[in-house]
C-alpha cells in the first residue's frame, strides 16, 4: 500500500471519506456464496450512483471472487474466546517479548522518534507489530478486495465492511491500492494490518519519501501505528494497562478484552515500565 503524501492529505481534505455511506447496503446480503455474483452487480450498481465511476468499478471488481478462506478466518476466531494465559501461548506471546526486546533495541532512534513525535512508547507498537505479522514476517496472501467484498456480502457485519469496501474503491481511484493487491484475510494491509479507511486516515510518511508505504516501510508502518493510537486517544505518559488511561486506546485497535490484555503486557514486558 502506497499513498503520497500528497495525495493523503488530498483524500483526507476532500472529505472522500466522509462523503463514504456508512450503511450504504442496500444490495441484498448473504451467508454463502450462491448469491455473491448478484450481490457484486448490485453493488456495483449502487456504488455508481454513489459517484464511484464505472471504471474503477470495473477495474476493482475483475478479480474479485468470494474468498472463503475469509469466511472460514471470520468464523474462525476462538483464540479471542480462551483465557488470557491461553491466549498468550496460541499467539506465541513470550516470544514476541524476546524478540520485541530486539527489536526496540535494533530500532531505538525510530521507536524514540515516533515517542517523540506522537507520545506513544515502543512497546505497545511493537506488541501489535509481533501479534499482527510477526514483525512484517507474514503480512497475508489473500486477494485484499475479494476479502473486503465478501465480507461487505456477508450478513455478519455487513455495513462495517460495506463502509471498508468504499473506501477501498477511493483508494483503487486514486491509484493508492492496486487490484491485484494481497494481504490479511479480512481485508488487512501491511506489517501492522490496516483496514483500508484506517490508511486513509492514519497512515504516516515516516520515512518522508513523499509515499505512505505500510507494506515496505517499517517506518511507515509503526508511525501510523502510533498516530492511530493518538487518534483514539492515547495520552503522552499516561500508563496503558487495564484500568489506566491509554488501555482504551489499545481497545480501539481490537474490541477483544484478551487480545487488549495481551498487547498491554507484552508492551510492558518490552518497555520495562
Amino acid at each position: 500500500m502506497r499513498i503520497t503524501k500528497s495525495g493523503m492529505a488530498a483524500l483526507v481534505a476532500g472529505g472522500l471519506l466522509l462523503a463514504m455511506p456508512i450503511t450504504a447496503n442496500a444490495a441484498s446480503c448473504g451467508n454463502t456464496s450462491a448469491g455473491f455474483e448478484n450481490w457484486v452487480q448490485e453493488f456495483k450498481r449502487e456504488a455508481q450512483g454513489q459517484g464511484v465511476s464505472p471504471s474503477v468499478l470495473d477495474k476493482a471488481f475483475a478479480n474479485v471472487h468470494y474468498n472463503q478462506p475469509t469466511i472460514r478466518a471470520d468464523r474462525g476466531q476462538k483464540s479471542f474466546k480462551l483465557s488470557f494465559e491461553e491466549f498468550m501461548k496460541k499467539r506465541g506471546g513470550q516470544t514476541i517479548i524476546n524478540r520485541g526486546k530486539s527489536m526496540k533495541q535494533a530500532n531505538a532512534a525510530l521507536f524514540a522518534k515516533i515517542e517523540k513525535r506522537f507520545g506513544v512508547p515502543a512497546g505497545p507498537i511493537i506488541a501489535i507489530w509481533g501479534m499482527e505479522t510477526g514483525f512484517g514476517s507474514y503480512m497475508g496472501d489473500q486477494h485484499t478486495l475479494s476479502a473486503v467484498s465478501t465480507l461487505a456480502y456477508d450478513c455478519r457485519r455487513s455495513a462495517f465492511f460495506t463502509e471498508q469496501l468504499y473506501a477501498a474503491l477511493k483508494l483503487v481511484g486514486e491509484g493508492y491500492l492496486s487490484p491485484s493487491a494481497r494481504g490479511a484475510a479480512h481485508g488487512e494491509i501491511g506489517q501492522t494490518q490496516f483496514m483500508p479507511k484506517n490508511v486513509v486516515l492514519y497512515g504516516v510518511d515516516e520515512d518522508g519519501n513523499g509515499r505512505v508505504d505500510l507494506v515496505g516501510s517499517r517506518a511507515d508502518a509503526l508511525a501510523s501505528t502510533a498516530n492511530f493510537l493518538r487518534g483514539h486517544g492515547w495520552q503522552p505518559g499516561a500508563g496503558y494497562q487495564p484500568g489506566e488511561p491509554n488501555f482504551s486506546a489499545i481497545a480501539g485497535w481490537n474490541d477483544a478484552r484478551v487480545y487488549q490484555q495481551a498487547i498491554a503486557y507484552i508492551g510492558q514486558q518490552i518497555d520495562g515500565r
